[in-house]
């Protein structure tokens, strides 16, 4: 064996047994523990796991990008406080996805530059309309990705869940913080937003089309 590929073998065991702290897409040390419960790269369902974490990481980090543009708009007002919460949360669950991209050796979509771009708009552009549009457009992205988390649980559920405990437990939990989101939009008033059922729609089918992308590619 040579010592490049020894060196490799070294750094995968590491990683296996979380000695290794590897660097993520952004290029900070984060900590992989994920293992505890025995979900390792040999007995889960590969296929459907890189499809999860691919997809669940490029919503995560839509979501951020849609809350930074929203406080850029709104930030200095009496609802900044409710958004800036909710990006917290959402950082929080990007961070979670960062590892968990590392950990499984999940590729990132490569979707992600548009996302930026999209994400970023699509916070600021419903913030322009104010308040209530901002809160529409929560209550549109958040109840899409809870529909989606939830699709995912029954999958996993499907398929030898005991090996998928610890992913479940991340979905689950972060799927019931989307649905805190989703109600305060709610409580702050987005059905009152102009055109909020066409805007909720359309909102919605965007993001449909951003699930099926990412999945893929």
């Amino acid at each position: 064996m040579s010592w490049a590929a020894a060196a490799a073998v070294r750094s995968l065991w590491r990683l296996r047994t979380g000695a290794l702290r590897p660097l993520s897409a952004y290029g900070r040390r984060i900590s992989v523990r994920f293992y505890s419960l025995g979900m390792t790269l040999d007995n889960i369902n590969r296929a459907a796991v890189d499809r999860i974490i691919r997809v669940d990481h490029a919503g995560e980090y839509g979501a951020n990008r849609i809350y930074a543009g929203q406080m850029a708009v709104l930030g200095r007002t009496s609802v900044g406080p409710v958004i800036q919460k909710m990006w917290d949360q959402e950082k929080d669950h990007l961070k979670k996805f960062n590892e968990l991209m590392v950990a499984f050796r999940v590729r990132p979509t490569i979707l992600m530059p548009f996302w930026n771009v999209v994400g970023f708009a699509l916070g600021a552009g419903t913030a322009l309309l104010g308040k209530e549009g901002a809160m529409a457009c929560t209550v549109a992205v958040e109840e899409s990705i809870a529909h989606h988390y939830n699709n995912q649980i029954r999958t996993l559920m499907e398929k030898e869940p005991e090996k998928h405990e610890e992913l479940l437990q991340v979905i689950r939990k972060f799927r019931d913080e989307e649905l805190e989101h989703h109600d305060l939009g709610l409580e702050h008033d987005a059905q009152l937003a102009p055109a909020y059922t066409v805007l909720k729609s359309l909102i919605q089918a965007g993001c449909s089309v951003a699930i099926y992308l990412s999945e893929r590619f």
